[in-house]
């Protein structure tokens, strides 16, 4: 006789249902269950992809290591790479937060609108742009002009600005750096939109601010720029006057604030439309005066009048 002839099929349909029953209970047990975890232990429950700005990184870094202390449910990811590389990522929809040391570009707009991505703009922080140069140089200020005509290649030996008989090595960052840019329109272009003067071709291109620095450092022909916050005091900076005859100044947080230097800038985080969320309460959080007090430390300068 056969196991269907001596189980009533109503019988036999309900055990099939009783060990499915087993089964989806088991499999509903939440993983970890069994390790002895208490359940009031904090959970990750929100992660944030943050790119671009080389400027930007540390302070980026400082803030997302603080922001994380006291906010263990969170986990914030910070990388560098330029300005124009984490702003590709937001269009290509790869990263919650997008960090510039420039303005987002109309062709990077329209690109991110075709993506279906409304790029916004939060300025975050503020900074100067230092001109430096190896100690040993006697020069110790520029004219705009004097700096445009230097990295254009019209002046090329350190006599013509009152130096040595020396040749003028200049340095800067590379074509996807915020930084990069902002120099090229602010002072080599003396801020005319009209006006196309280039790099001199000879500019040696380097990747990253610590580069420069290390550089400016070992060769005493070296001419570089960096965002204040980087600048280490065994390099010499330079004063920078708008026109000749006008007043030297040096970068610094009352100088930028008072706009007396003519080399400042706003630094920018951009988001893929409104933020929501982790990303809106971090955003919240860089803007109170907890987070613009690590900005100052930084050697940056905050966006709050209030800010230490």
């Amino acid at each position: 006789m056969t196991l269907s002839a001596i189980i009533h099929p109503m019988r036999y349909a309900r055990i099939i249902i009783s060990l499915l029953v087993i089964l989806l209970t088991a499999c509903a047990v939440p993983a970890g269950g069994g390790s002895g975890q208490s359940s009031s232990q904090p959970q990750t429950t929100a992660y944030i992809e943050n790119k671009g700005s080389d400027t930007i990184v540390n302070l980026a870094l400082a803030w997302a290591e603080t922001y994380q202390g006291a906010r263990p449910d969170v986990r914030i990811s910070v990388t560098g790479g330029g300005s124009g590389t984490g702003l590709a990522a937001l269009i290509n929809g790869t990263v919650d937060i997008a960090n510039a040391s420039r303005q987002i570009k109309q062709e990077e707009l329209d690109q991110a609108r075709a993506n279906g991505v409304e790029p916004v703009e939060f300025i975050v922080a503020r900074d100067a742009i230092a001109v430096i140069v190896h100690p040993d140089n006697p020069v110790s200020r520029l004219t705009l002009r004097q700096l445009s005509d230097i990295y254009s290649g019209k002046i090329n030996n350190w006599t013509e600005v009152g130096g040595e008989d020396r040749p003028i090595v200049r340095l800067s960052r590379e074509t996807n750096s915020g930084t990069h840019v902002y120099f090229l329109e602010t002072v080599i272009r003396l801020g005319d939109k009209t006006n196309t003067t280039l790099f001199s071709m000879d500019t040696l291109l380097l990747p990253s601010s610590e580069g420069i620095i290390n550089e400016v450092r070992q060769n005493p022909n070296a001419i570089g720029y960096d965002g204040l916050g980087y600048v280490p005091d065994d390099l010499k900076i330079i004063a920078v006057a708008e026109a000749e005859g006008g007043p030297y100044v040096l970068p610094g947080i009352s100088t930028v604030n008072d706009k007396s230097y003519p080399v400042a800038r706003d630094l920018y985080m951009y988001t893929a439309g409104q933020p929501a969320g982790a990303v809106k309460d971090y955003l919240d959080w860089i803007l109170s005066s907890e987070a613009q007090a690590i900005v100052a430390e930084l050697g940056f300068v905050p966006i709050l009048a209030d800010a230490p």
